[in-house]
């Protein structure tokens, strides 16, 4: 996976207590916890706040949400944080994306504890009507005929979007121009406007103006179907091993002892498993999506790597 599925890692939950201090599982939690994560409204907030809402009755504690942007002060915020269990991080692919590209006040790896997936965001392959192209096929056979011609949107160098094109134009052999915006609404609106001619984005973004007849969706970038967009095929049925999706996860301060992480863990794959949290997710335009610390752990190593080579071989660099 790519972008927002970026996580960091430890390797083990059984390491997670190396430096902590002692806790005993029976007096957590004795006070107020919180949950750090970047703005309001945005897709990470409304993570955080079914979260806050469904542990907070297990554990029995109030769990708040603590806003802090830009995201890299989220972040960083949780960093510092003591590793007690009072303090978690819930965000996306700026954790991990933001190190690559910048000069972070954290580490993406050793600075937090993993406690599980939380959602995955499916993007969607478009084009403007006007590409006489009406699947991935062909758009990719249109695009070698006509290299550099097509262009295609996203917001700012290094975002999701962008990196997802930039790793299609890798595995399939093609050469599009990125036109930059100043976000993710003004990249599709040029697509919708026949500004631009292709660009890859969240399906809640996308779906509206496919149904309206103003876009065409080629494939989703899941390696699997998604629920999310029926009947559209994936990208990766015709670039084998292509997957860009977004993520968002849940992390506690590096050192957390190990039974709050476990703790932890266990509620959240008990409220993600609720029929109704699932509905609402799903409501929202994300998959619902638990793991293991270890799993979490394992997964975004890998997805670091291959984004850090996404990067390099397209050169992508930020003023």
């Amino acid at each position: 996976m790519l972008a927002r599925r970026f996580a960091v890692g430890i390797v083990s939950v059984g390491l997670l207590n190396l430096g902590a201090s002692v806790v005993s599982a029976q007096d957590y939690p004795s006070k107020t916890i919180r949950i750090v994560t970047t703005s309001v409204g945005g897709g990470s907030d409304f993570v955080a706040r079914i979260l806050s809402q469904g542990i907070s009755g297990p554990l029995g504690q109030p769990v708040i949400v603590e806003n802090r942007t830009p995201s890299v002060f989220a972040t960083e915020t949780a960093s510092k944080a003591p590793p007690d269990g009072y303090t978690f991080l819930v965000t996306g692919g700026a954790l991990w994306i933001y190190p690559l590209l910048y000069k972070a006040p954290y580490d993406a790896i050793s600075s937090f504890s993993p406690i599980s997936l939380i959602t995955r965001e499916v993007f969607v392959l478009a084009v403007h009507p006007s590409v006489p192209v009406k699947s991935v096929k062909e758009l990719i056979a249109f695009a070698k005929a006509r290299p550099g011609e097509l262009n295609y949107s996203s917001g700012s160098p290094g975002s999701t979007y962008h990196l997802a094109v930039e790793l299609f134009k890798t595995m399939a052999g093609i050469n599009m121009v990125h036109v930059v915006y100043k976000g993710g609404a003004p990249a599709v609106a040029s697509l919708v406007g026949g500004e631009t001619q292709v660009t890859i984005h969240d399906a809640g973004f996308v779906m509206p103006h496919v149904k309206s007849g103003r876009l065409r969706a080629l494939a989703v970038t899941s390696s699997t179907p998604s629920a999310l967009v029926p009947g559209v095929p994936t990208l990766a049925s015709v670039v084998p091993g292509y997957e860009a999706v977004g993520a968002t996860g849940m992390w506690a301060p590096a050192k957390t002892h190990a039974s709050i992480i476990i703790r932890i863990n266990q509620e959240v794959v008990r409220l993600l498993n609720q029929p109704d949290i699932k509905e609402k997710f799903l409501n929202g335009g994300t998959e619902p999506v638990a793991n293991s610390p270890e799993q979490f752990s394992t997964m975004t190593k890998s997805d670091i790597s291959r984004v850090s080579k996404v990067i390099k071989d397209a050169n992508i660099k930020v003023e």
